[in-house]
């Protein structure tokens, strides 16, 4: 989300300024790969029968996997993630826990997610993500909006990021969807692991080394503390892009 924290590096920093035409700035996104690797960590981090190897930003050190099954994503203050199109207001510094995935074939990640909301958490979330690198993702949030209102919330980023909101929920937990057949990516909520609704779908133009992950985000104030449940990856797209089944 957009907030004042300018804390994007140097590098980073002039990739969101620049303005490429839209077939540059997509090239630019998927060969800016050593934004990436720079930060990456190995971890281990196992739920649920999935396996996260990869960290950002120390994620594995903000995560705790209880007894029951669930993982505790513990936040602190101003870590969020944003290239900003005017160059501003990005953030880089967001921990994420990341899985590898063979994007050559079809993929589902589906959570329940419970973001720690707050009174003063503007924009806390839960998040799942899909990530090439610092310039190439898509995150998919249940996230706490300016108004205090808890709603879906999609970012894609191709050298700059936009900002999607979507549906206003009332409910302190949502099933978060995430697939694709290999040649289009879609994004999905649900209340119920039954129905599912689509917020987002477009082309799936990913390289085919890529990352799938998850993260909690608290980009203002005090700590967001997100719980993340039935964890699944599977190696299947869904039936129906419209209808997420």
């Amino acid at each position: 989300m957009i907030f004042p924290v300018p804390v994007l590096c140097g590098l980073l920093m002039q990739a969101c300024q620049s303005k490429p035409g839209a077939t540059d700035e997509a090239q630019v996104a998927v060969q800016d790969t050593s934004v990436l690797s720079g930060r990456m960590a190995d971890c281990r981090v196992e739920i649920e029968g999935l396996t996260f190897t990869q960290a950002l930003g120390r994620a594995d050190t903000c995560v705790t996997v209880r007894p029951d099954g669930v993982l505790e994503f513990e936040c602190g203050e101003k870590r969020d993630i944003f290239c900003d199109p005017n160059g501003k207001l990005s953030n880089n510094s967001l921990p994420i826990l990341l899985t590898a995935v063979d994007n050559s074939r079809p993929f589902t990640l589906t959570a329940k997610v419970t973001p720690g909301f707050t009174d003063e958490g503007l924009y806390n979330a839960a998040d799942l993500f899909v990530y090439a690198n610092d310039t190439l993702w898509q995150k998919l949030c249940y996230e706490q909006d300016e108004r205090g209102n808890h709603r879906v919330v999609t970012v894609r980023t191709r050298g700059t990021s936009d900002d999607n909101n979507h549906q206003q929920l009332d409910v302190a937990s949502v099933y978060l969807r995430i697939s694709s057949d290999s040649h289009t990516l879609a994004s999905y909520y649900s209340l119920d692991k039954e129905e599912w609704h689509m917020v987002r779908l477009y082309k799936n133009d990913y390289p085919a080394e890529l990352w799938l992950g998850v993260a909690s985000q608290c980009p203002q104030k005090g700590i967001c503390t997100s719980l993340f449940s039935e964890l699944s990856l599977t190696q299947d797209a869904v039936g129906d892009f419209r209808t997420g089944d």
